[in-house]
């Protein structure tokens, strides 16, 4: 899988724990640089930031995908949108969560399938 990598880089440790979550190997990270300029429209931000990962639309809608989205909640509700857009369904994210400790360190808590979340809240209507 390629995983998309929206924030802080990753580490080995965190690699190795989403390849043991999701089953299956990580073939590559793209860690994207997400620089948010607040006095200007989000939309064509998060457009050129998406063309920058460099995919093709078929690759978009081909290949499996892993996204570690932006902590900025707006910046991420948008690249949601726009990844949806590009690959015709909700992506799979990576949430991680700070462990207890003297030093602050994060780990993954889990892999989060959003197109399953929606099917399940379709039931719910």
């Amino acid at each position: 899988m390629l995983l998309l990598n929206f924030t802080h880089p990753l580490t080995d440790a965190q690699c190795a724990q989403i390849e043991a979550l999701a089953g299956s190997p990580i073939e590559e990270v793209r860690t994207i640089r997400v620089q948010i300029r607040h006095d200007e429209a989000l939309e064509p931000q998060i457009t050129a930031i998406v063309e920058s990962v460099g995919l093709s639309s078929l690759e978009w809608q081909t290949r499996p995908l892993l996204i570690n989205p932006p902590g900025y909640a707006p910046a991420a509700f948008v690249l949601l949108a726009e990844l949806h857009g590009r690959t015709g369904h909700f992506p799979s994210l990576v949430r991680l969560r700070p462990k207890s400790g003297p030093v602050t360190t994060y780990e993954v808590a889990e892999l989060l399938s959003l197109q399953e979340v929606r099917e399940a809240a379709r039931e719910r209507r």
